[in-house]
């Protein structure tokens, strides 16, 4: 699995050898790896679902993992709706995986479902209620149907729970502005910014932080 990350063409040509002298659901799994540092996203992502249908007949968690696997190879290839489809047939064979609820909860969002979204949020919080980060998820979802009050809520939590995460800071800051809270706003912001330098938050809070101090036109 090692070689399958840092070198993946070798080891794929490793891994199709293994294959061929019973290397079985592990060989497939390193080749299906591979592919994926590869950059063949799709094959990938049809490799480890037969990988899972098959496991799932006699061990329903290896199952399970290797189609939520498949959702993040069908993310890749920016197909969600295949990832989609991944992370329900990974669900009915685990209902109570809190990450693979999180993960669902956050392609459903990717594609405009907030509500759908919030139900899986809502479950896995309730099973890791410590978890910061699906409460940054659900202040997120709340946002965007335009329930600012739960997501603040949602944000001041998480950021209780976790107070030196970036993309937390990024998300109360947008929750913030659309209060019209800008003092609030741009220091969340730059909090994300310092906490998360070089960061995909980082740069978005940047952004923002831009786009506040351009003069109206």
């Amino acid at each position: 699995m090692s070689e399958a990350r840092s070198v993946p063409a070798k080891a794929y040509n490793n891994a199709i050898a293994w294959q061929k002298q019973g290397g079985g659901a592990a060989a497939g799994h390193c080749a299906a790896v591979a592919l994926i540092g590869l950059g063949r996203y799709s094959a990938a992502a049809a490799s480890l679902e037969k990988l899972a249908a098959s496991e799932a007949k006699t061990r329903k968690d290896l199952g399970a993992g290797l189609f939520g696997q498949a959702a993040q190879a069908w993310l890749l290839a920016n197909d969600n709706n295949k990832a989609l489809k991944d992370q329900n047939a990974a669900l009915k064979l685990a209902p109570g995986d809190v990450d693979l609820l999180t993960d669902r909860g956050v392609t459903l969002a990717s594609t405009g479902k907030y509500w759908e979204a919030i139900d899986d949020f809502n479950k896995a919080h309730d099973l890791a209620r410590d978890r910061a980060d699906i409460l940054t998820f659900r202040a997120s979802a709340y946002r965007l149907v335009k329930s600012l009050d739960l997501a603040s809520e949602d944000i001041a939590e998480s950021i209780r729970l976790q107070p030196t995460n970036p993309e937390a800071y990024l998300e109360r800051g947008i929750i913030r502005r659309l209060g019209n809270d800008i003092p609030g706003a741009r220091a969340d912001w730059q909090k994300a910014m310092w906490l998360g330098s070089g960061t995909p938050a980082a740069a978005t809070a940047a952004a923002n932080l831009k786009q506040l101090y351009q003069p109206a036109p």
